[in-house]
Parts: structure tokens; sequence; C-alpha cells
């Protein structure tokens, strides 16, 4: 089947990429960087026109760490907003409408949720520390509702947690959080460093998700067409989370507890508790198998080293 990936070149899209190629499925990359601009209607309309895909897979984001996420926070609402907006608008122009799957970043959960379960992801306010990418990722679900009305696109939601996994930056403020976590430990160890500042106070509980495994994920579902339970958003999860404290122990653990951690208890630990309930997951996903933990830090680690100096 024909597979339009769009933001191919980011950490997300790379590792979907990866997955999709490995099992022979014919993948066209977009980007903006291959001279795909989202945020030109008509770019994007002419695009999906010649390219004529049966399926849609939007890893295309503005997006960074909480701290860039804030300061950019007009920028990032702006953006992610138009992208959906113009992405929609362009499938409803095509003849024969492509399947869209949608990744929403379980920050759209409300600020107040400590276990993220599917139906009350709407329920309450957005944690103010991610309001601009947040609310986006709530506006996609809207977009996508009301061109399913409208003009009968289909697509796929499914709610995931915080991920991580080669590909991504080596800039800590572009970073996915547990990513610019082990950048840094990589970079102080090959710098002969024995000391690492983190922010916060290692309190924060979130969980994660291997990002290859998202790929495996969507590989699963356009394999298997009849796959019932997806007409809603469903949490990719596996209902268990680690506390920022825990997370730096584990990974210093990797490098003989070397280094002497000194916690900036002056910079915010954003929401307190973030994991996904799995019940609805289990029953859709019965037989997949998640990443051993451990197995993808190392690969991490290992991607970074590769990467080093940054």
């Amino acid at each position: 089947m024909k597979i339009v990936l769009l933001g191919a070149t980011g950490f997300v899209g790379q590792n979907v990429l990866r997955i999709l190629k490995q099992n022979n499925n014919e993948v066209i990359t977009s980007s903006r960087s291959l001279g795909i601009d989202l945020l030109d209607l008509e770019n994007v309309t002419t695009f999906l026109k010649n390219t004529s895909p049966q399926y849609i897979i939007n890893c295309a984001a503005h997006v960074g760490s909480l701290n860039y996420v804030s300061k950019n926070a007009a920028t990032v609402i702006l953006d992610n907003s138009r992208m959906l907006l113009n992405m929609y608008e362009a499938i409803s122009k095509m003849e024969t409408k492509p399947i869209v799957i949608n990744p929403i970043a379980n920050c759209a959960y409300p600020a107040t949720s400590t276990n993220f379960v599917e139906e009350e992801w709407w329920n309450g306010h957005l944690h103010r520390s991610v309001m601009a990418y947040g609310s986006t990722r709530r506006l996609m679900w809207s977009i996508a509702e009301s061109f399913s009305w409208q003009h009968q696109i289909q697509t796929i939601n499914l709610l995931v947690p915080n991920m991580y996994g080669p590909f991504d930056s080596t800039d800590p403020n572009k970073a996915h959080a547990l990513n610019a976590l082990i950048s840094k430990f990589v970079k102080a160890n090959l710098e002969h460093k024995t000391e690492i500042d983190i922010w916060g106070t290692g309190v924060a509980i979130r969980e994660w998700l291997y990002a290859e495994d998202f790929g495996k994920i969507i590989l699963e579902i356009i394999s298997n067409k009849n796959t019932v339970g997806l007409s809603e958003p469903i949490n990719i999860a596996q209902n268990f989370g680690l506390s920022v404290k825990e997370l730096v122990t584990l990974i210093n653990g990797y490098f003989q507890n070397k280094f002497n951690i000194n916690w900036d208890e002056t910079m915010p630990d954003g929401a307190p508790r973030k994991v996904m309930d799995d019940r609805k997951f289990l029953k859709v996903f019965p037989n997949f198998k998640f990443q051993n933990f451990d197995e993808g830090i190392k690969h991490t680690i290992n991607y970074y080293q590769t990467k080093y100096p940054y």
C-alpha cells in the first residue's frame, strides 16, 4: 500500500520510517526539509493530490522541551494549528480520501489527572507548562472529527506517552525529555565530568514509549484493516511509570554511578504524574510486546555516543 509519512525527518518520523521500510512498505517521505511545507496549503494540496496515498501518518509537529515550548508558545500554537488545518483541508480536496493516523501526545490530558483514561482526556484544563502544544493536540481531534462529519475523512487517533529512542535532536532544548537526559549523561561521560545538573526535584512520574514501538503499532494497524476499537482515541499504554529520580539512578548505573547529581529545585517539574491506563489497549492489541526498557535505554545511549560531539 502507498503511505505518506509527514514529518519523516523528525525523531518519531525516522523511527516510524525505519519500521515501515523493514516490512517492505512503500513510503513517500515528507517534511519541510524535503520541500513539503505544511504551513503552505497550496504546497501540501499539490503534494497529496500527486501522491494519492492510502494512508497518511502524521508525525509532523513543532515541539521541543518544556522550556522551549514556553518561550516559543505563540509560534508553537500557530504553527501546529496551521499545519493540522492545512493537512485536513488538503485531504478534503482529494477524490479518494486516505486514512489519517495521528499521534496525540498525552500532554492533552487534564493537568489534574494522574492515571490517564481515554474517556476522561477532555475532563479539565491542561497543565500550564504544556498549554501551547497540548491545546493543539486537542484541536487535532476536533479537526479530525469535523472533517469526518463533512468530508468523510477517517482518522485513527493514538494517545501516546513521552517517547524516547534514537534519531532525536542533540540539542537538549529540542530533544524529548528522556533523550535530553540521556544525551546529558553521554556528553558528561565523554568529557570526563563527574557532576550533572538536573532540573526539578525528580519526583515527577512519567510513562515512556520506545519510538520504534510506535512504528510497530502503526504497522500492525495498517496490516490489519479490520482491527476493532480504533474509532475513538486509544492509549498506547503500558500502565507503568518511573520518577525522574528513578530514571537518573538507572542511567547513572550504566556509567558505573560515577556522577554526582545536583538537583536544581528552582526549575519546574511539570505535571506530577503521567501514566496511561492500558485496559483498552490490551483489548485492541492483546499480543503486542513493548521494547524492554533497559534495552531501549542502551540503544539510546549508543545513539548519542555515535552523535558526539554535540
